[in-house]
């Protein structure tokens, strides 16, 4: 007799657990359920936003990750950055990777892998050590005028060893406007992070 037969059709909908909680799956090879693309920048499904403003429990959910509750909450001018912010990694002389911090509006860093989008691996660092957030805040131009940009900010969010901010050690829960160029370091950690925005790159 011959039997068996997958059911892709059935789980074609769903999409992977592991895929939407740590941005990959645990077992692509054997995993029957859709995988978002890599590069999802643009929002699939807009009837949800509208859910988001209602339920308390979304919002309360949206404050933890992973059974992780965050230790910030987005402000209200909390806003995805339209310019391509990265943030370029020292080690000494060694170059590394750098992140691209234009895609969502705030990147935690820290050494609680479950949340972290920026992991900080020295043990001088805290578990939710700081936070990079993009907001939309009100600038004033050489002319007078005001005009409302989306400028990058970072936070300590009470660290035990500190954020510094081109070596200053800045206040803990208070955000600090970041310029383009400024050095980050956390904790004792050596590992340097520029902000540069790479559209402004003439280099």
């Amino acid at each position: 007799g011959g039997g068996g037969g997958g059911g892709s059709a059935h789980g074609a909908s769903a999409l992977c657990k592991g895929w939407v909680t740590m941005g990959r799956c645990p077992d692509p090879d054997n995993c029957p359920l859709d995988h978002a693309p890599a590069e999802a920048d643009e929002p699939d499904a807009p009837k949800q936003k509208a859910n988001f403003a209602t339920s308390g429990k979304l919002a309360e959910d949206a404050n933890k990750v992973n059974g992780v509750v965050l230790k910030f909450s987005e402000p209200a001018d909390a806003a995805k950055p339209s310019k391509h912010w990265r943030l370029y990694v020292f080690k000494g002389k060694e170059t590394l990777e750098p992140y691209h911090v234009h895609r969502q509006s705030a990147y935690l860093l820290g050494r609680e892998r479950r949340v972290a989008d920026i992991p900080l691996d020295h043990p001088s660092c805290s578990s939710q050590h700081a936070v990079l957030q993009f907001r939309l805040t009100p600038k004033r131009e050489a002319d007078g005028r005001e005009t409302r940009l989306v400028r990058p900010y970072v936070m300590d969010l009470g660290s035990t060893n500190g954020v510094y901010v081109n070596d200053a050690r800045v206040d803990t829960q208070r955000y600090v406007e970041l310029l383009e160029k400024d050095v980050l370091r956390f904790g004792y950690s050596s590992r340097e992070y520029v902000i540069l925005n790479a559209d402004a790159a003439t280099t």
